[in-house]
């Protein structure tokens, strides 16, 4: 590439760039100081919390960096193996940086008049975050340091675009996929995380939350900050960056199922920290996400292989690896919240409906989702929102919502009805809001850098074009 050449593309990167940020400058230099807060309460910090959420973070990084990784790579052609490794890893490490100098600010900090949808930037390069600054868990009083609550959440950053990825593994730039991250984290990410989970916490309900937040949908751990929000930015990425050469044609089965295997068994026991981590306490309730974790995915699991068995005649380690991550996808938002009972009728549901969309949707439409990222994420985590509003229902063996405006914090239950509806209201919004916006991002990047390796690239195979060396040399 000639100098004037490269020199044009950081000239149109420039102008895209500014053209999204003008909103948050804008935003930046209007909104007014933020009244004084009121004095902090006295919280109470366990060491057994705090150890096992510093455990929960290690896991969910064993989940991303080798799990997801071995996952994806093994469902790719052998030639493709270390392009998808490299893309895993590198937007883990990108999504750490940028998590901690703006990250972690849009979306645990007030946004001023724009709360509803992204958070400010108070806390950016982590400025008054120390040894001494705590985070509330769901407990009113009850806190762990807040660089642990800072870790945690950043690996759900990290896995989160890197789930992307598998559904235009194969054909994409390395340089658009690491670009992409960028813009995605930002204008995506960020905003839906903090629309699901800003509140003021138990020692102040009553300030202002995050829209979704304030609808009364509820999200125990990320089906729709990270399932349903990957899956649809997957579906647009691989109609946007296109069918693979050869797709329909050529014989394009994963590479090896062993790998895929040990990818998504350290995906289950990785999920153990992104379940029942994400209660912030060590108690029984982090036992209920643990034990509904364990059932939804046993029960997803084997209700994708009767499916598969029933219209294939075979039952496949495919089929069943799909089944299981299935059912960690359709039980995270309700981990917390459902009984077991209720986890496995959700692991039950759900494998049928993401097989079908799996096999058939996705034939009949003749998108190339290499991994079914959308199949599989998006669908499962549409399933597991809308019936986290029925089975967190009392009667059905759920916890109930907890009303925080009450002085005991009652559990109570609205109605399947009105939860139901609060819980569509938020997957309404989100596909809304990272469908079209990501549809803008991935045109952004196709522009400035180009989506789509060349086809000799894409024959040969990324890891060669891309990278530079192979993963098998026999």
């Amino acid at each position: 590439m000639s100098f004037n050449t490269f020199q044009t593309k950081l000239v149109r990167l420039g102008a895209a760039s500014a053209a999204f940020l003008a909103p948050v400058v804008a935003f930046a230099q209007d909104a007014a100081p933020a009244a004084a807060a009121a004095a902090a309460p006295a919280m109470t910090v366990n060491k057994g919390d705090t150890t096992w959420m510093l455990v929960s973070a290690l896991l969910v990084l064993l989940m991303i960096v080798p799990g997801l990784g071995l996952f994806y790579g093994g469902l790719v052609r052998a030639k493709n193996m270390l392009s998808v490794l490299m893309q895993v890893t590198t937007i883990t490490a990108l999504a750490m940086i940028i998590w901690v100098i703006y990250g972690y600010s849009l979306v645990f900090t007030n946004g001023g008049g724009l709360n509803s949808f992204v958070g400010g930037f108070s806390k950016m390069f982590l400025k008054g975050v120390d040894v001494t600054t705590m985070a509330e868990s769901f407990t009113k009083g009850v806190a762990i340091p807040e660089l642990v609550f800072v870790c945690f959440q950043m690996t759900f950053a990290a896995i989160t675009p890197a789930l992307i990825v598998g559904a235009f593994a194969e054909r994409i730039k390395f340089s658009a996929v690491i670009l992409f991250t960028v813009l995605w984290l930002t204008f995506i990410y960020f905003p839906i995380a903090h629309m699901v989970w800003f509140w003021g916490g138990p020692s102040a309900y009553t300030d202002p939350t995050g829209l979704i937040y304030g609808f009364g949908a509820i999200d125990f751990a990320g089906g729709t900050v990270v399932h349903i929000n990957a899956g649809i930015a997957g579906l647009v990425g691989c109609i946007m960056v296109g069918k693979r050469i050869g797709y329909g044609k050529d014989m394009m089965a994963p590479h090896s199922m062993t790998m895929t295997l040990i990818g998504a068994g350290l995906l289950w026991v990785g999920w153990f920290g992104f379940n029942a981590g994400s209660n912030l306490e060590s108690n029984a309730y982090a036992a209920l996400a643990m034990i509904n974790t364990f059932v939804a995915t046993a029960a997803a699991l084997l209700s994708w292989s009767l499916v598969e068995a029933m219209t294939r005649g075979k039952a496949s380690m495919l089929g069943a690896v799909s089944g299981a991550v299935a059912g960690l996808v359709v039980i995270t938002p309700a981990a917390g919240f459902v009984g077991p009972m209720g986890a496995i009728v959700m692991g039950l549901a759900v494998s049928p409906i993401c097989y079908f969309f799996c096999s058939t949707v996705k034939n009949k439409f003749g998108y190339d989702d290499t991994a079914d990222v959308f199949g599989i994420h998006g669908v499962g985590g549409i399933i597991g929102a809308l019936l986290t509003g029925v089975f967190v229902n009392p009667a059905l063996g759920g916890a109930g919502i907890v009303d925080y405006s009450t002085a005991d914090f009652a559990a109570t239950y609205a109605g399947t009805a009105t939860q139901v509806f609060a819980q569509l209201k938020g997957v309404l919004v989100t596909l809304l809001w990272t469908g079209i916006g990501s549809a803008i991002l991935y045109k952004i990047v196709d522009v400035v850098i180009g989506l789509r390796v060349p086809v000799e690239a894409e024959r040969e195979g990324l890891d060669l074009a891309s990278h530079g060396e192979a993963a098998y040399h026999s």
